[in-house]
């Protein structure tokens, strides 16, 4: 594209700017210097939120954009009026806004995961989830959310997608995607679906390793090519490449590359161009996913991989393994050509006709505290979260007779909780099942939670000691699939399994999941089995109320928690 073509390219959808916004964007780029262009793509990370981090920050580089982790409202408040005094350009503030506004500020409301949302099969929380995740995140001075998710969760086995995904379904999948597009870029949120061409087939982590989408291009049309159109549609403004590979498309566009120059979205032309931009029609602004997992790094040696992303039509580089080392990567990239002038300002100019786009070239209403704190959480919101969690626990399998769960039928209640650590990001919390427990004692059970006992073969405890002393057993799995792990399987505790459902056929026994719907796969004889998609204190109490049958399961599974296996529907 020319400059020109480009310039005029943001009059369409989904930039739509006005001629001046255009201008704007025209005068600005005119105005930069080429290492100002060159800081504009990236999209940095801050962890801590303060001012000394900015300043370091800002002493280095002038990104184009910045993502906060989750910090306290107060905190995020002063950061962005901060960074709006110190940026010469607006700034971008990204957050992952994928559950409600606890994505950005740690006081914020978890509306529900992507599946949990699936599972009430409304599309009116997906958007509520969008609308949500843009009021709370605009408080604390957002305004992009790397979201939604348009993942499809295919393979029961990938780490990742799991409830970060609307389900198995790609029509729920877009249905549920571009409602939260429009919601949330109704509030002036910018959205941007990931992670394009689609997670969910392998069952690998693209943190850990280059995965690959091995769909058929017809397949991957009908599928993760009907979801990404669905969010072109609904004016989607960005879309975030993921390191992952689409062999089929990747040679049916370029069909002279050899299997070992096979490169994953985030740095394959004939992907981005060939089709997200072609095929699709994508006229929005594309970005990388973080450029410091191994699916990124793996492929090509750092110093060519910076600068390819650019040239093979990214125009935000997301994060840096080395802040220097990178922007100096970047540099040489430039300099020697890799990035040509052409690309440079191609990328530059959609950075700022999507800042235009949302208004940032105008002045911005002040970010404050008192505003943040009669948004975030509030009573509207903390409903809405109630409201999903009602709607969303799913029976997924239960015997005759075994509920309701309550103090009268089964007052001396057996808890095994199965929990893993809370991980890097994106993971549950820990002390859900502990929470569960108090819960419980004040619903009236008394209750043991199971320690596994010393003994080996003929040394064990009787199973009587079970069966005489419990009139129930419960097991609460909270095991988030999770950034940097390949697996969500139960691994059960030694000497042998000794918290396996050992006693499901004499004790009545029953399993509730929080964070991970497919544990049938490993209780697959349990005949009472629970999902809710979700850990936080509105799910637990959901959970309990519908256990005890003082509410109906209302949820309908947006996945095959028998994961395909015969014997986990006995």
């Amino acid at each position: 594209m020319t400059r020109d073509d480009t310039l005029q390219s943001l009059r369409a959808k989904p930039f739509c700017l006005s001629d001046g916004a255009v201008a704007w964007v025209q005068n600005t780029l005119a105005g930069l210097t080429t290492e100002q262009k060159i800081g504009q793509l990236f999209c940095l990370i801050l962890r801590e939120g303060t001012r000394a981090e900015v300043d370091t920050l800002l002493g280095q580089i002038q990104p184009g954009g910045i993502m906060y982790r989750p910090l306290p409202m107060e905190r995020l408040v002063d950061c962005t009026g901060y960074l709006r005094e110190q940026s010469p350009l607006p700034m971008l503030i990204s957050a992952n806004l994928e559950k409600g506004g606890d994505g950005a500020a740690l006081e914020g409301t978890t509306l529900g995961s992507p599946l949990q949302v699936a599972a009430t099969g409304d599309v009116d929380f997906a958007r509520q989830l969008g609308e949500i995740c843009a009021v709370e995140g605009r408080a604390v001075g957002c305004n992009w959310t790397f979201g939604p998710i348009a993942d499809i969760d295919m393979n029961f086995r990938n780490p990742i997608t799991n409830t970060r995904s609307f389900g198995s379904d790609p029509a729920r999948v877009g249905d549920m995607t571009a409602a939260y597009i429009a919601a949330a870029q109704g509030l002036g949120m910018a959205t941007a679906a990931k992670h394009f061409p689609g997670d969910g087939c392998d069952e690998r982590d693209q943190h850990l390793v280059t995965t690959v989408n091995d769909l058929s291009c017809e397949d991957w049309d009908a599928t993760y090519g009907a979801v990404y159109r669905r969010c072109i549609e609904a004016g989607c403004l960005s879309i975030m490449l993921g390191h992952i590979m689409q062999p089929a498309w990747s040679k049916r566009l370029n069909p002279n590359l050899a299997d070992t120059d096979m490169l994953p979205a985030s740095l394959a032309p004939e992907l981005i161009n060939g089709l997200l931009r072609g095929h699709l029609g994508f006229n929005g602004l594309v970005l990388t996913d973080a450029t410091t997992m191994a699916g990124f790094t793996i492929p090509l040696p750092r110093r060519r991989a910076v600068p390819a992303a650019i040239a093979a039509g990214a125009d935000m580089f997301l994060f840096s393994r080395n802040l220097a080392e990178d922007h100096r990567y970047m540099r040489q990239g430039v300099a020697d050509g890799t990035i040509t002038p052409e690309r440079l300002d191609e990328a530059v100019t959609r950075i700022l006709g999507f800042k235009a786009a949302l208004g940032l070239h105008l002045p911005q209403p002040e970010c404050t505290l008192e505003s943040a704190r009669a948004t975030i959480g509030c009573a509207a919101h903390a409903q809405a979260s109630r409201d999903c969690a009602d709607r969303a626990v799913t029976l997924v399998k239960q015997q005759p007779g075994v509920l309701p769960l309550t103090p009268d039928r089964y007052p001396r209640l057996l808890l095994c909780p199965l929990e893993s650590d809370a991980g890097y990001v994106n993971a549950a919390k820990t002390g859900v099942c502990a929470d569960f427990a108090k819960l419980l004692g004040e619903a009236g059970f008394a209750v043991t939670t199971f320690v596994p006992p010393p003994g080996l073969e003929g040394l064990t405890q009787a199973s009587e000691t079970i069966e005489q002393n419990y009139d129930a057993i419960l097991y609460l799995a909270n095991i988030a699939a999770k950034s940097n792990q390949t697996t969500t399987r139960i691994e059960w505790a030694p000497p042998m399994g000794a918290d396996c459902p050992h006693y499901q056929s004499t004790v009545p026994t029953i399993f509730v999941s929080v964070e991970n719907p497919y544990h049938l796969l490993d209780a697959p004889r349990v005949r009472t089995f629970v999902n809710a998609y979700n850990s936080n204190p509105n799910a637990l109490r959901a959970v309990l109320d519908k256990l005890m049958g003082k509410s109906a399961f209302k949820g309908k599974s947006p996945v095959d928690a028998f994961c395909g296996k015969w014997d986990t529907r006995l």
